[in-house]
C-alpha cells in the first residue's frame, strides 16, 4: 500500500486583495500616461509648438496648465486613495474616475493624421484596458456576509 501526499505548489499564489490590484493597474496607467505624453514631444511639430504657446488647439496659460496638471493628478491619487478608502467609497471612487478617464483617454487621438494611428491605438488601448480591469474590479469586489444577528433580548447585560 503507498501512501500518497500532496506536494506543495512552490509557485502557489496567495490572494491579492483588491485595493493591492486596483493601486497596481492606476500604477500602470500613470507610468503609461506620462511616457505617452513624453515620447509625442518626438513627433514633429509639437516642440515647435510648444515653443509658440500652443498645443493641440488651446494656448498654453496659468488655466490650461492647472488642468493639464489635475488630469494628470488624479490618477495619480488613485492610487493611493485605492489603498487607503474604505471599501465602500473605494468602489466608488474607482468606478466613477475610471469610467470618467476612458472617453477623457480616447479624446487625445482627436484631429490626429492616420500615419500616427498604430501609436494613439496601442497607447489608448492599452490605458482603456487598464481602466476596464478598474472597472471590473471595482464592479466586482467580493462582498462580506453581514454578522446574523442575534436573538433579539431585553438584557443590558448580553
Amino acid at each position: 500500500m503507498t501512501i500518497r501526499t500532496k506536494t506543495p505548489n512552490l509557485l502557489d499564489t496567495p490572494p491579492v486583495p483588491v485595493q493591492v490590484k486596483l493601486a497596481a493597474a492606476w500604477t500602470s496607467f500613470m507610468f503609461l500616461y506620462i511616457y505617452v505624453d513624453y515620447f509625442h514631444l518626438y513627433k514633429p511639430g509639437t516642440v515647435g509648438n510648444i515653443l509658440a504657446g500652443v498645443v493641440f488647439e488651446f494656448d498654453i496659460s496659468a488655466t490650461w496648465l492647472t488642468v493639464m496638471l489635475a488630469s494628470v493628478a488624479i490618477p495619480a491619487l488613485m492610487v493611493m486613495l485605492s489603498m487607503t478608502l474604505p471599501a465602500r467609497v473605494n468602489r466608488a471612487t474607482n468606478l466613477v474616475v475610471a469610467s470618467l478617464y476612458i472617453p477623457y483617454s480616447v479624446f487625445n487621438a482627436v484631429g490626429e493624421s492616420w500615419d500616427w494611428a498604430p501609436f494613439y491605438g496601442l497607447s489608448i488601448g492599452i490605458e482603456v484596458l487598464l481602466l476596464a480591469f478598474i472597472l471590473r474590479s471595482s464592479w466586482t469586489w467580493p462582498r462580506t456576509p453581514a454578522a446574523p444577528a442575534g436573538p433579539a433580548t431585553t438584557d443590558p447585560r448580553q
